[in-house]
């Protein structure tokens, strides 16, 4: 009689588990913010705020602290990555590059540079869908593709951390990428610099990034920006003079649990 308890239990659960009454809401958002400007964060509202603490999603550090984490989308290659990375490793800066599987096909010596320099190689999925319309089963293919070609290519056994394709995600999306061990990372400083047909000049890379930095800022900028290889130099060298240092993801996440861990 115990064991037909149990397995009655079981069934149960298994039921409400796989009953999509019952999963994680698929509403569709486009990451937004209102931008950080004089030195005051950037600020996603109380709704994102308290959705992306539920799934441990990030979007900006501790901003009492001027602690700054350099983020890169790389989804094709434009012939600056390179260049991007002689500034990163002259000025000592670690950063996260977010990669497609494209990138990954097209460009596996840049990325076999990014983790021998020490930066961290994130999922950006494999073909770069919109996830809120996709299944679960094909977000998990996407994420688990480009975590195993970036083993393959890098030696790269884990990887931590997503940037959702296009900026766009669902309570359920994250849950599902949560599940497969990612966080979300999203950002707090960023600009449209990724037409490279409109591109405006390095000091306008420039002046987009210095207007609106503030403590504890992910910054998301493009590869493919013509503008942004050529202004990444001025930026971080002039950001250090500001007094700001440049963390990894991987400083913010043992920060956050170090955060987290002080509350019980």
């Amino acid at each position: 009689m115990r064991n037909l308890s149990i397995l009655i239990s079981i069934l149960l659960l298994s039921l409400i588990v796989n009953n999509p009454a019952f999963a994680a809401p698929n509403t569709p958002y486009n990451w937004g913010f209102k931008r950080g400007q004089n030195g005051q964060p950037a600020e996603a509202g109380a709704e994102l705020d308290n959705m992306l603490k539920k799934y441990d999603a990030i979007y900006k550090g501790d901003t009492t602290k001027k602690e700054i984490y350099l983020t890169f989308d790389n989804g094709y290659e434009n012939g600056y990555t390179a260049g991007i990375l002689n500034v990163l490793k002259k000025h000592k800066v670690p950063a996260a590059f977010f990669v497609t599987g494209h990138y990954l096909e097209s460009a596996p010596e840049l990325v076999k540079r990014m983790v021998n320099e020490g930066h961290i190689v994130g999922n950006h999925s494999w073909h770069h869908p919109d996830m809120s319309r996709t299944t679960d089963m094909k977000i998990k293919q996407e994420l688990e593709m480009v975590r195993k070609k970036t083993q393959e290519l890098t030696g790269q056994k884990t990887m931590n951390y997503l940037r959702p394709p296009r900026g766009v995600f669902s309570e359920r999306t994250m849950e599902v990428a949560k599940q497969e061990g990612y966080l979300h990372i999203f950002w707090s400083l960023a600009f449209k610099d990724w037409e490279v047909d409109r591109q405006k000049g390095a000091q306008y890379s420039y002046e987009q990034v210095m207007k609106q930095i503030h403590p504890g800022a992910v910054i998301l900028l493009h590869t493919v920006s013509k503008d942004n290889a050529d202004a990444i130099d001025s930026i971080i060298r002039d950001l250090k003079k500001q007094g700001y240092v440049f963390k990894s993801l991987d400083d913010l996440l043992v920060a956050r649990q170090l955060a987290d861990s002080m509350l019980y």
